[in-house]
C-alpha cells in the first residue's frame, strides 16, 4: 500500500492505494543465468518452466528435476531450474535470443520461419468451441482476477478447456509472463499438449503470445483487445485460430474460423 492523493469531481482526499508489485526474476538453468524478467512475484516456478517451454528448451514435465529458489541475498528473486542430464541446452543460442532487443533484425517471415523450425503448426483436426461459450470467457476471467481488482495494474492469462471450464488463471505485470505462468502450470501438472484448450489474454495478442501458445500446442488464442499484424500472419501459418476484441458480446476471428461454431462461415474460408 502507498499513500496517494486522489482527485475526483473537484474533491481531494488522502488514502492508501494498492500497487501491483514489480521485481526482477533471474532464471538460471543448471546454475547459469539465461534470463532476467520483470515480473509480479508468485508462481515463479511456473514462470521459469513456461519460459523454458516457449524457448524450446524443455517439452515435458519429465525434463525438469526440480525448480529451486537460490538462497542468496537477492530477495528471493533468483530461481534455478535443474534439468534431466540428458536434456541438451544451447546456452549461447538461448542467452543471445533472450537478451536481444526487438531491433535484432528478425522480422516478418524470418521470425515465423525461425519459430517453425522449433515448433511445428498445430494439427488441422482438433477442438471446436461454440461462439456463445467463447463470449462468456472474458467475464469469467475478470471475475477470477483477484489481484487486478485490488490494484488495477495486472495483465491476465487464462486457460479454458473446450467444455468451458477454467483450468488456471495467472496475473502478472507482464502479459508474456502471465502466459508463461499458465504454460508452466500446464507443464508441471502434466497437462501438455494443450490441443483441446483455449488461451485467453486480457490485453492485445502479440506475435510472442501466439508463439508461446504454439509451444504449448494451443489451437485457439483469444484476446480482449487487438492482435498485431505479425500475430495474425503467424497464427495463419501455424494453423491456430486467433480471436481478437473478444468482449461485450462480439469478436473478430482473424484466422482458421472453423474451430468457432455458430459463425455461419464456410469452414474453409476465413472471414473478411
Amino acid at each position: 500500500m502507498r499513500p496517494v492523493l486522489r482527485y475526483r469531481e473537484g474533491k481531494v482526499d488522502a488514502r492508501d492505494d494498492a500497487l501491483a508489485i514489480e521485481e526482477p526474476l533471474e532464471i538460471r538453468v543448471r546454475g547459469r543465468a539465461v534470463s532476467v524478467t520483470m515480473r509480479t512475484p508468485g508462481h515463479d516456478d511456473e514462470l521459469a518452466a513456461g519460459f523454458l517451454l516457449s524457448e524450446g528448451i524443455i517439452a515435458k514435465s519429465e525434463d525438469v528435476v526440480r525448480i529451486e529458489p537460490c538462497d542468496r541475498a537477492d530477495g528471493g528473486n533468483v530461481v534455478n531450474v535443474v534439468l534431466e542430464p540428458t536434456v541438451p541446452v544451447d546456452f549461447e543460442r538461448l542467452t543471445r535470443h533472450v537478451f536481444a532487443s526487438s531491433s535484432c533484425g528478425l522480422c516478418g517471415k524470418a521470425s515465423i520461419d525461425a519459430v517453425h523450425n522449433q515448433f511445428k503448426p498445430v494439427d488441422a483436426a482438433d477442438v471446436t468451441i461454440d461462439a456463445s461459450r467463447l463470449l462468456q470467457f472474458p467475464a469469467r476471467m475478470h471475475e477470477a482476477q483477484s489481484t487486478f481488482h485490488r490494484t488495477g495494474g495486472l495483465h491476465a492469462a487464462a486457460l479454458f478447456d473446450a467444455q468451458g471450464s477454467l483450468i488456471v488463471l495467472r496475473e502478472d505485470v507482464g502479459r508474456h509472463n502471465a502466459v508463461d505462468k499458465v504454460l508452466g502450470f500446464a507443464l508441471l501438472n502434466r497437462l501438455l499438449p494443450l490441443d483441446c484448450h483455449v488461451l485467453l489474454v486480457s490485453g492485445r495478442a502479440s506475435f510472442e503470445i501466439v508463439q508461446k501458445a504454439l509451444a504449448g500446442r494451443v489451437p485457439i488464442v483469444a484476446a480482449v483487445s487487438a492482435p498485431s499484424s505479425l500475430a495474425v500472419e503467424f497464427a495463419e501459418e501455424s494453423n491456430q485460430t486467433l480471436v481478437g476484441f473478444l468482449r461485450e458480446g462480439r469478436m473478430n476471428v482473424y484466422s482458421h474460423p472453423r474451430r468457432i461454431g455458430g459463425l455461419g462461415v464456410p469452414p474453409e474460408r476465413p472471414p473478411r
